[in-house]
């Protein structure tokens, strides 16, 4: 979106699901080959590999993690559940892809801000804000949620807390640019960083009460409302379309 201050670097639009290559081959004839489907389904224009975590989403966030069994993602995504050991070891290794979904674009985000030098620290971090407001409120299902889970505080699911940190790291380097959190001792700027970084991991609860709240105008908002955490709204202004 084109901003007053200059073009600003922007999470792609929300895919809660990277795309990978397609595991099966095309003949000369059009015709698709490789692990074959428990039964036949509309083509949505997802491989394999990403009607699973689809429906790992669907299910793992509506029945719950612990209710829901691979046998039940396979005929979700229409295949046979031998044929999903294919793609992933079991449960855990969906609720893996899933989780870093949703934090790896917003971490790659924050990393190309943080070289905006261009930019004032506090549009920066609002962008930020709002985006990774938008990822975590833009796909059909709440994901966010999964964060709760008990199981993602085990060893496996190490790799995706280290992300996590990354983005979080990111953040308290934002705020600490701001003329606001230049001026904070050290103990104050991480306070701060964490009660920014809460506010916005916090809309997960407000999206399970409120599922049908706009996400564009929900990130806008809690976007100002990390600012003024931040102490930096005045400095920002209101906000405007980036």
């Amino acid at each position: 979106m084109p901003s007053r201050f200059g073009p600003v670097t922007e999470l792609s639009p929300h895919r809660p699901f990277g795309r990978v290559c397609d595991d099966r081959t095309v003949t000369t004839t059009g015709r698709r080959v490789g692990r074959p489907r428990a039964t036949e389904r509309a083509d949505s224009g997802l491989t394999a590999r990403e009607e699973l975590i689809a429906a790992a989403a669907e299910l793992f966030t509506t029945s719950g993690y612990g209710a829901t069994t691979t046998r039940a993602v396979a005929e979700r995504a229409g295949m046979r559940q031998a044929s999903m050991y294919h793609y992933f070891g079991g449960k855990e290794d969906l609720l893996a892809a899933l989780l870093e979904s949703t934090v790896r674009p917003s971490l790659d985000l924050a990393l190309a801000l943080a070289a905006r030098d261009d930019l004032p620290a506090e549009v920066r971090l609002w962008e930020l804000c709002r985006a990774d407001v938008a990822l975590l409120c833009g796909g059909p299902h709440n994901l966010g949620a999964l964060y709760l889970l008990p199981e993602v505080r085990t060893p496996r699911f190490a790799g995706f807390r280290a992300v996590r940190d990354e983005l979080k790291a990111a953040y308290a380097k934002l705020l600490a640019a701001t003329t606001a959190g230049a001026e904070l001792p050290a103990e104050d700027l991480a306070l701060r960083a964490d009660l920014v970084f809460g506010l916005i991991e916090g809309v997960i609860l407000i999206r399970r009460e409120a599922p049908d709240r706009d996400p564009a105008a929900f990130a806008t908002a809690t976007a100002d409302a990390a600012l003024r955490v931040a102490g930096s709204y005045a400095a920002f202004g209101p906000s405007a379309p980036l």
